[in-house]
């Protein structure tokens, strides 16, 4: 029997914590291949591990939907905006993967790629990481939180869940129009070239800020670098977000770990219960969505305000990134 443990959010601006300097410790970074289990095949999950002299934390970052492992190091305005650079510089290893279908990882038929096997294929991530640290941690965005919440519900193998950009209340009224700057792969005239078949989705041309970044200060950098490196997601991964978060018995209901939500107030998942999670602060997130972590010892919040859904792309990402090195030292 499960034994319901609820616990006070904590106001992360207490702990008092903050990045280490830029620069202050030395980082190495390597590409990693991963043979993982897919039904009956093989396929490979491509991440790029980078580790601090002497770390003993790792962060697994999942990307979300038509993002691939660069959404957690974003070189327009790194030292801003990316999230690898910042946790290095704490002293945090991080290991940023491209899911299953996207980026340098293998690109089976659509049909066969959702929440479930990516998570199964993440563990198996974690599982080789696991003998070279202390402690790990698994986090994403959006999708990739939806793989994050599956794969520690599942295989009870990390430390703490890092939840952005998805949470177990979507606000329909917005974040189902943002469904129809969806095109099949095919149609693309910049992806069709893959060779991907259509369950393969992508933003259409010139739709990503709608999509990702409004009300967010249209930066043309970012948008420009957003639309020249745009990814895919298959229709099974977004299918079976909604399904294990919003709809049936939630997977996070399952974790019994320390869980951060961080997310933007003008997401598509935020808005007034049960259209979208309370995002009015850090504190009345974290009550809001505690409910759908009843195993999980602490459910914490963090409420990054001025963007959309894609705020490591935001001006103050940098207010996150410090919210996420002082909750990773606090559990």
């Amino acid at each position: 029997m499960r034994i319901r443990r609820l616990c006070a959010a904590v106001s992360l601006t207490l702990l008092g914590l903050a990045p280490t300097p830029a620069n202050a410790v030395e980082t190495s970074c390597q590409d990693v291949y991963t043979p993982v289990r897919w039904g009956l095949t093989q396929q490979t999950m491509y991440g790029k591990l980078c580790v601090p002299q002497g770390a003993t934390t790792v962060q697994v970052l999942i990307p979300g939907g038509t993002y691939t492992s660069a959404y957690w190091d974003i070189p327009v305005q790194p030292e801003i905006r990316s999230v690898r650079q910042a946790m290095n510089h704490a002293g945090i290893a991080t290991m940023t993967v491209d899911r299953i279908g996207t980026g340098r990882s293998s690109k089976p038929v659509s049909l066969l790629v959702n929440t479930v096997n990516q998570a199964a294929a993440v563990h198996e991530v974690i599982s080789d990481l696991r003998p070279q640290f202390q402690k790990v941690l698994v986090g994403g965005h959006s999708v990739g939180s939806a793989i994050a919440i599956a794969e520690a519900g599942t295989y009870h193998d990390v430390d703490g869940v890092l939840v952005t950009g998805l949470t177990n209340q979507l606000n329909h009224l917005t974040g189902l129009p943002a469904l129809t700057n969806m095109i099949p792969v095919t149609l693309d005239p910049q992806l069709s070239g893959l060779g991907l078949d259509p369950g393969y989705l992508t933003t259409a041309p010139g739709t990503r800020y709608t999509t990702f970044h409004a009300p967010g200060a249209l930066d043309t950098a970012v948008i420009g670098y957003e639309e020249s490196t745009k990814d895919v997601f298959a229709t099974n991964e977004a299918v079976t977000t909604v399904l294990m978060n919003n709809i049936v018995i939630p997977a996070s209901s399952d974790i019994t770990v320390p869980v951060l939500t961080a997310q933007a107030q003008a997401d598509h998942f935020c808005g007034t219960p049960p259209l979208g999670a309370d995002c009015s602060s850090g504190e009345a997130l974290a009550a809001s969505e505690r409910p759908y972590f009843p195993d999980a010892p602490r459910v914490d919040g963090f409420v990054l305000t001025g963007y959309g859904h894609c705020f490591n792309f935001a001006p103050n990402s940098a207010d996150y990134h410090t919210a996420v090195v002082a909750w990773q030292r606090s559990i």
